[in-house]
């Protein structure tokens, strides 16, 4: 799973602001870091795509509007990925939930990260409803990707406490920062044991 210069070849997939991606993207600047950013894919044009123009990363936009079904994008998406030499998948903020055939197709080769301490509040809306249950901690969740949505083997967590009179904004923002240095970390480790069993 490495290149020939012993960094795996990583594609991070965005939809929106690309924060994360630029973690991970700053993250891999570090020659010592085990994986190289080699494509950055979005399925509608954003920040993200940008942000990452900007770096001279290459980047491919995938319109999911034009592909007729699940499928289809996801088969787009996978020639694609094929065609950059990807190795592993970081979903960074990618708001399409991918096929179950294309997940298999990857399988321990996608991570996300998710703004909650899953189990707890898998999909939207989470500081929303950490807020409204009254909860005192919530924090962030770094996965591999399975068929079923947010329920993949966790490979780190970050805890955040939740403070008097925090808003979903204040809230996700304290969150945020813990993800981007969660992500890199956790990315990281997980490489690094492929590595070591020959994955």
């Amino acid at each position: 799973m490495e290149t020939t210069a012993g960094r795996t070849r990583l594609a991070i997939l965005v939809s929106g602001r690309g924060s994360n991606m630029r973690a991970l993207v700053a993250a891999a600047r570090d020659p010592g870091f085990p994986a190289e950013v080699v494509l950055v894919v979005a399925n509608r044009d954003c920040e993200g795509l940008d942000l990452a123009r900007g770096e001279g990363l290459a980047t491919a936009l995938i319109d999911h509007r034009v592909h007729a079904t699940r499928a289809d994008f996801d088969a787009a998406l996978d020639a694609l990925l094929k065609s950059h030499g990807v190795e592993v998948i970081a979903l960074a903020g990618f708001m399409r939930v991918l096929t179950a055939d294309f997940v298999r197709a990857w399988e321990g080769r996608i991570l996300n990260i998710h703004p909650s301490l899953l189990p707890r509040h898998p999909g939207l809306d989470t500081h929303a409803r950490v807020l409204a249950a009254g909860e005192r901690e919530t924090g962030c969740t770094v996965h591999l990707v399975i068929p079923e949505v947010d329920a993949g083997p966790i490979l780190a967590q970050a805890r955040v406490p939740v403070l008097p009179g925090d808003s979903v904004e204040t809230l996700a923002a304290r969150v945020l920062e813990a993800e981007h240095r969660v992500y890199p970390q956790a990315l990281a480790r997980y490489l690094a044991g492929l590595s070591a069993t020959g994955g």
